[in-house]
């Protein structure tokens, strides 16, 4: 039985799914050498453990997973700096005494990814309509529905109050849906140009 050819040989695909991690975090952290640092720390952990990519998904979902995951804890990090400044003290609020995470506060679970991601032409459209969207309202879509960060943490990070938050991720949806339904959902849409 012949094996897929092994995606971290080839320096072109490794080159070209770098610069879209680099634009994906870079939309999201605003910084863009922390971005590249968080895109290095997600390549370095897909070569160290590339041994336990299953095949499951493709192998570029499975590295953005990796990136999302690691772009969530630079967020995280940030905001809890953000909220350290004002007070010290809430740190006990989050950890217990040995540092590690109260129950009440310990980080969602975030499934298995790859399983969420049966079909990879959905997702390309859905990436080219993400695309599409002007870069504020991509950025908070992404914050809220890819990163699972909560009103308050976006708020906080992109300096906006909760209502432009709510208009902004108003507009991404409408924004999305019919960019959807036009290449995806419509009878023919599957296979049309976008």
């Amino acid at each position: 039985m012949a094996h897929a050819p092994d995606p971290l040989a080839d320096p072109d695909f490794i080159a070209s799914l770098r610069g879209q991690m680099l634009r994906f975090a870079t939309l999201q952290l605003s910084d863009p050498t922390l971005a590249e640092d968080t895109v290095q720390e997600a390549l370095a952990g897909a070569l160290k453990n590339a041994d336990r990519f299953q095949g499951r998904a493709a192998f570029k979902t499975w590295v953005f997973a990796i990136l999302r995951h690691k772009i969530a804890d630079a967020l995280r990090q940030r905001y809890r700096e953000a909220i350290l400044t004002e007070d010290e003290d809430d740190e006990r609020h989050w950890f217990d005494d040995r540092g590690h995470w109260r129950p009440e506060a310990r980080p969602w679970d975030w499934g298995d990814p790859a399983q969420a991601l049966n079909d990879a032409q959905f997702w390309r459209v859905f990436e080219t309509c993400l695309e599409r969207l002007p870069p504020r309202q991509a950025q908070v879509f992404m914050m809220r529905e890819f990163i699972g960060l909560e009103t308050k943490a976006i708020c906080a990070t992109l300096n906006i109050s909760a209502t432009n938050l709510n208009v902004l991720l108003h507009r991404a949806r409408l924004r999305l849906q019919a960019c959807l339904e036009n290449h995806w959902f419509a009878p023919g849409g599957r296979h049309a140009e976008l």
